[in-house]
């Protein structure tokens, strides 16, 4: 219990004194994260929405894939990167192995598939004579996927949830290809591997608050925004 009091003591202590080192890694922290949920946003939830709102032939292999990459371990996500990004592999020459982009790079192949997933199966639930209305009434493709996504938003926003704690969180596959070198690629999560091999333990504790302080902040906002979307939340405050 003393441990614990004193990583939470520590914990303020770097945050509220403007600890130079730990706000460097907060802010890399939030930048290769932001990044990459950003990205795997543009790819995801469109992917999501055209394979659950469309029939074509080879849709349960595609669903299958995106479902398996849902459950792809973080570490073969990282070996994967890491052979491509070697020097030898095919993407040596760029020279990304141990930077942020290589972390980039890993947790959006971790966000992506989850983000698809979550979007494609709130697409599915969209009543399907809306599709036949939008069109009867002259949308085009682009326009009528438009008004579908804005019916499945508050699922989106639990896609969105779910991809960001999958990769703040992860540490496997950012290990890998990031190599937690202080001042370069060393994370939150990265950080707290390393204070604990040194016995740091209190350190360890105060990473792991800072990280959940970060993590309920961001949820707390996007639940916020979910909830006030909701006709539940509408109907409540119109009363």
């Amino acid at each position: 219990m003393k441990l614990i009091l004193e990583g939470i003591k520590q914990a303020f202590i770097l945050i509220f004194t403007g600890n130079k080192e730990i706000l460097n890694i907060i802010f890399l922290t939030l930048k290769v994260s932001g990044i990459a949920i950003i990205i795997s946003l543009i790819i995801g939830i469109p992917l999501g929405f055209f394979v659950g709102l469309n029939n074509f032939k080879g849709k349960k292999f595609i669903v299958s894939l995106i479902n398996t990459g849902m459950g792809l371990p973080p570490v073969a996500v990282g070996l994967l990167v890491s052979i491509f990004l070697w020097r030898s592999g095919p993407l040596g020459f760029l020279n990304l192995m141990f930077t942020p982009t290589a972390m980039i790079i890993a947790q959006i192949i971790i966000a992506t598939p989850i983000i698809s997933g979550i979007t494609l199966s709130a697409a599915a639930q969209v009543n399907k004579n809306l599709k036949l209305q939008a069109f009867s009434l002259g949308a085009n493709n682009l326009q009528t996927m438009w008004i579908l996504a804005k019916e499945a938003k508050l699922p989106t926003l639990a896609a969105i949830m779910a991809g960001f704690g999958g990769i703040i969180s992860e540490v496997g596959a950012v290990i890998m290809v990031g190599g937690n070198i202080k001042g370069k690629t060393q994370v939150l999560t990265t950080a707290i591997v390393q204070m604990v091999r040194m016995g740091k333990f209190e350190v360890a504790i105060a990473f792991v608050i800072i990280l959940l302080i970060i993590v309920f902040a961001i949820n707390a906002l996007l639940t916020f925004i979910q909830q006030k979307e909701s006709p539940w939340w509408n109907s409540k405050w119109m009363k």
